[in-house]
């Protein structure tokens, strides 16, 4: 019998629905029958036949029937004849009348409209009513994802918000997953992102845009080939990289506001913003590009192709993902940053208070006047509130990507560069790979990627690694390069549940005799530190990085000293700093590690930050423990454009671990104030 603890799960379902303030029949918030999956369809024939009927087209019904953990959102045969009366009454198809339907029954669904329903409905991992209630995105099985809010007004679960858990069929417990019954088929579209839009009428101007500019023509791309990996040690290794766009969008009604009502009015808003663009962005400035003012708008520096490209990113990410809420303590704002289409350009997230916005920014980020506290409220004035995104309810998700409304008009001028990222700027490992968020794999459970690999673990024997972990192909992740084919080993290690002391809880480790380069994030031209965060470990090798203007090795040079990622700090009880890194327990200290900071940063090294704590909600600040270090590796010029980074191990030793958690980017004028200090976190 299927381990269960009924108790547990009540009682969290209890406190999710009535955290919303919502009565949800308690009775019904679990079931346990003993029987998988399919015994559960088939016992119910009167209600699930039709559901059933597809899966067993695909002979899904088989599986289902089998060892395994799945959730399954059943929709009843009403649901599903709606559905069916839906597609066959499509017109919008030009190519497939009735999306190819032969006739207006079970029957006249095709294969592959029978496969796109069934495992569109169906996940590779147990999910839990109550871990959807506050809002989660998650991979199907198809390789779609959906998302899942509370539906205030039917009081339970909803999936991409027509589809909701019907509250007598919640969290039915069964020998190989779990049941959701759904009142709709889940609904996904397969128009590309630009042929979304235009379906969508609130977005008229923007869709118009789109296609003026050739961006629509463009925004296309739904994944790219790799190469073969020629021994993985049993670890999963993707199949397929999926590709797309994110994109940030204003409606009609907000560009109105602005007085925008059409693609000249639009072009004549961006006009007022890039026209003269060379004062404060650097990378037209430094290449002497010439800004086009007309109406070819599908020059790439036109001003209107120019206000468009900044609204997107090359890589698809949903509203829940936008930002990482794992491990950070409470009292800190949620930031990310993103590369956009617009060269060497970044669009900045925040999330407070459940609210999103893009570039907003402070006076004095990343600065303090205190001792191991955030700076005082007066210091840090709101310079710009930042532009709100509308939330998860106005998501849009087409076929490669998704659209995310936003209530003011985005624009890179002055304030980016010399406001919202001018500041330490930290970037979690995953987010220096678009695809690392296209296909999932940002945030992703342990038990999922154990599932994507047929219940198996991987093994590297040479290290004595073994895990659920995913191994990188050459050429999956266009910001990275190999250098000597199979003798470097990349994995990802999302470490969701391990409660390891890391950045958002992932890691990427390089083992075996690695040679690899990796692209940096743009930063607007100026003097920064350049930072590697890592855990100290003794299984842990030696390597020398290197830093060029390109991948290719003639424009590598070395940067700082081999750096020993064996040397842990040691923690000495009468606080005498470590001889290698100048380590010692700040929280012991009479001022909170200020002078054993400087001390450290003498060495090249810093403690890691106050933000996060090892593992989720431990109280344990990565500040605090040894083994949690930044390298200042880096210090210097950096202008608005490519550069690389490649990291070589200098032993000869194949059980040595290359340890990659975050990078940092910290402006001159932060690390080195004359006014305040940068704070610890």
């Amino acid at each position: 019998m299927k381990r269960i603890s009924i108790f547990i799960f009540l009682f969290l379902n209890i406190l999710i629905f009535n955290s919303c303030k919502e009565d949800i029949d308690e009775s019904n918030l679990y079931t346990f029958t003993g029987e998988t999956i399919e015994d559960y369809l088939e016992n119910r024939s009167e209600q699930f036949s039709s559901f059933n009927y597809i899966l067993k087209r695909i002979n899904y019904d088989k599986i289902l029937a089998a060892y395994g953990t799945y959730t399954c959102f059943a929709p009843d045969n009403d649901a599903v004849q709606a559905y069916i009366d839906s597609l066959y009454d499509d017109t919008t198809n030009k190519e497939f009348p009735h999306n190819g339907m032969t006739s207006r029954s079970l029957e006249g669904l095709t294969d592959s409209l029978c496969e796109d329903i069934a495992l569109f409905h169906l996940l590779n991992t147990e999910v839990m009513s109550v871990y959807m209630g506050n809002g989660m995105t998650v991979k199907t099985i198809l390789g779609r994802e959906i998302t899942t809010s509370f539906d205030s007004i039917a009081k339970t679960v909803a999936i991409n918000r027509d589809a909701k858990i019907q509250k007598e069929g919640l969290d039915v417990d069964l020998e190989n997953g779990v049941l959701h019954e759904i009142s709709h088929v889940i609904t996904r579209s397969n128009r590309l992102i630009a042929g979304e839009m235009e379906s969508h009428s609130e977005y008229s101007i923007f869709s118009n845009a789109l296609k003026a500019t050739g961006l629509a023509d463009t925004l296309t791309e739904t994944s790219h080939s790799f190469g073969v990996i020629e021994k993985s040690y049993g670890f999963y290794v993707p199949e397929k990289c999926e590709v797309g766009y994110t994109l940030f969008a204003e409606t009609d009604d907000v560009l109105k506001e602005k007085g925008i009502v059409d693609v000249e009015t639009m072009a004549h808003y961006a006009d007022s913003v890039y026209a003269n663009c060379q004062e404060w962005y650097d990378y037209v400035r430094n290449n002497n590009i010439q800004i086009s003012r007309g109406t070819d708008y599908k020059n790439p520096w036109n001003v209107l192709s120019m206000f468009l490209r900044y609204h997107v990113l090359k890589y698809k990410i949903p509203y829940a993902k936008l930002t990482n809420d794992h491990n950070q303590i409470n009292k800190v704002t949620l930031v990310e940053y993103y590369e956009t289409m617009l060269p060497y350009t970044l669009v900045k997230v925040t999330k407070n208070k459940n609210v999103l916005r893009l570039n907003r920014w402070e006076a004095n980020s990343s600065l303090t006047n205190q001792v191991a506290e955030l700076g005082t409220k007066d210091m840090h004035t709101v310079m710009f509130e930042g532009v709100e995104l509308v939330g998860l309810k106005g998501q849009v998700q087409p076929a490669n990507g998704y659209i995310h409304p936003i209530k003011d008009v985005l624009v890179y001028n002055k304030d980016v560069p010399r406001g919202a990222l001018n500041e330490r700027m930290r970037f979690d490992d995953t987010v220096l790979f678009g695809e690392m968020m296209s296909n999932s794999f940002r945030r992703i459970a342990d038990s999922e990627v154990k599932a994507m690999n047929g219940g198996k673990e991987g093994s590297y024997p040479a290290a004595q690694l073994s895990g659920n972990y995913i191994c990188m192909p050459p050429g999956f992740l266009q910001n990275l390069r190999i250098y000597n084919g199979s003798s470097t080993l990349l994995l990802y290690l999302p470490g969701q549940s391990s409660g390891w002391s890391n950045y958002q809880g992932d890691e990427f480790l390089g083992e075996g005799n690695y040679d690899f380069a990796m692209r940096l994030p743009p930063v607007p031209d100026g003097t920064y530190e350049l930072r590697m965060g890592y855990t100290a470990e003794g299984k842990r090798g030696m390597v020398q990085i290197y830093m060029g203007t390109s991948s290719e090795l003639s424009s590598m040079k070395a940067i700082d000293i081999p750096l020993d990622m064996r040397i842990i700090p040691a923690n000495n009880s009468n606080l005498t700093p470590d001889v290698y890194t100048g380590w010692c327990d700040w929280s012991k200290l009479d001022d909170k590690g200020v002078e054993s900071d400087a001390n450290m940063r003498n060495l090249g090294y810093m403690r890691g930050p106050l933000y996060y704590t090892v593992g989720v909600g431990s109280g344990n600040y990565a500040r605090s423990n040894p083994k949690d270090l930044r390298r200042i590796i880096y210090k210097g010029k950096l202008d608005q454009g490519e550069h690389w980074l490649r990291f070589k191990t200098v032993i000869d030793d194949n059980s040595a671990q290359f340890h990659l958690d975050y990078i940092e980017l910290c402006p001159e004028n932060v690390y080195n104030s004359t006014t305040y200090v940068e704070d610890m976190y």
